[in-house]
């Protein structure tokens, strides 16, 4: 028996003010529609010369990361790509289970099994306490953590070597607290929450209104429509109406109303201590934008770094199989997705080979059939979820 993944996917948080599609615009669809998203290298782009062109940058979406599960074969890679592993701009880490058939499950959190009466079991995994109530403890890796009854609990640190040492609270109405090497995550369990974090001060207000203080500048959203954006350009203004202004002195343009921020989400509860199947490996995810232009499956010339930094790191560790998986979001049909998704696969499988890496891998495209965060929130649009969708995953099996 195992721990499971506390990671997950919490919140929506997106700033855009194109009224149509910029070319840098990062949506895996084959034509046509306005941008929702650009993504967060959008803002150091040449100054667009009309408003249509302009891209506000997302704020981006609040991620808990991935603390229970981490192995020692995890652990190496990590630490030889730490100088690109960063959430924000896109690439993260996370352990994997399989299912007794081998196949990768596509979990986030620590997931209930059935369970008759008390159980204790000490073993190579830890110790593991569990109540017939669904409550208990587990001395697990170098943390503890603690599962009451009603989906409330503790994480108090994680990894046998202190990969993150995080401090994890999560109470029953869905709130709670991350404070590790991320950075603090805040939920209010209604919509609201903040990221503090070496991306800068994330702040959703759960009634549609969010800001974003980072390395792009100030990006403020209202619940009306209305925005602004103090970074590289100068002022940006949108009105809410229509209108807005660009530059100082300033130019007055045409922009459409900017979407309200997509509610943050909550702590899923936590549950009993085996996550379905058993520890098989780690799983690197590269978001689109790291790695390609909107709609195309060649590997932009600037990607050498992530590139040359990943099959450095893939060449340290011992796997038994490699599999490159390309997914989209749902935008555009799905055959033009599952083609684009095997596209960006192979082209990634390939550049690791032109670096002596990955030589048994295979690439298989999954188009939109696996989404790790909603495409659309309450029957809208939601550009951060369709961001996080659109990604290049390297299932490792250790």
């Amino acid at each position: 028996m195992a721990a499971g993944r506390v990671g997950m996917l919490v919140g929506a948080m997106v700033l855009c003010g194109a009224c149509t599609r910029a070319p840098n615009a990062a949506v895996d669809a084959p034509t046509g529609g306005a941008a929702s998203a650009a993504p967060v290298a959008a803002a150091t782009a040449e100054a667009p010369k009309t408003a249509g062109e302009f891209d506000f940058p997302a704020i981006p979406q609040i991620v808990v990361p991935d603390v229970v599960g981490i192995g020692p074969a995890q652990r190496t890679l990590e630490a030889s790509m730490q100088d690109i592993i960063d959430p924000i701009a896109g690439i993260r880490v996370r352990p994997a289970t399989c299912t007794g058939d081998g196949a990768l499950v596509n979990d986030a959190g620590i997931t209930s099994v059935d369970a008759q009466g008390n159980l204790l079991r000490n073993g190579d995994a830890g110790i593991f306490r569990i109540n017939a109530d669904g409550s208990g403890t587990a001395n697990y890796g170098g943390g503890l953590i603690t599962v009451d009854a009603d989906g409330s609990g503790t994480i108090n640190g994680s990894g046998e070597d202190g990969a993150d040492d995080a401090l994890i609270s999560v109470e029953a109405d869905g709130s709670g607290s991350y404070n590790g090497r991320y950075g603090i995550i805040r939920l209010d369990g209604q919509g609201g929450g903040t990221w503090n974090g070496d991306g800068g001060l994330i702040r959703n207000n759960g009634d549609g209104s969010g800001t974003w203080n980072g390395p792009e500048g100030i990006v403020t959203i209202n619940a009306d429509g209305s925005g602004s954006w103090n970074g590289p350009h100068g002022l940006v203004v949108n009105d809410g109406d229509g209108n807005g202004r660009i530059g100082a002195p300033a130019r007055e343009v045409k922009m459409a109303p900017i979407p309200r921020v997509a509610p943050a989400g909550r702590f899923p509860p936590l549950k009993k201590f085996a996550p379905p199947g058993a520890p098989c490996g780690f799983v690197v995810t590269l978001e689109d934008r790291v790695l390609f232009d909107f709609d195309k499956s060649d590997i932009r010339p600037d990607a050498a770094k992530v590139l040359d930094a990943l099959a450095t790191a893939l060449n340290q560790v011992q796997a038994k199989s490699m599999e490159i998986r390309g997914h989209t979001d749902a935008k555009g049909s799905d055959p033009y997705n599952q083609a684009l998704s095997e596209r960006r696969a192979q082209a990634v499988l390939t550049a690791l080979r032109q670096h002596q890496a990955a030589p048994g891998a295979n690439a298989r495209g999954y188009g939109e059939s696996q989404p790790v965060a909603p495409n659309e929130l309450d029957g809208h649009d939601n550009p951060a979820g369709r961001q996080l969708n659109r990604r290049v995953e390297i299932f490792v099996r250790t």
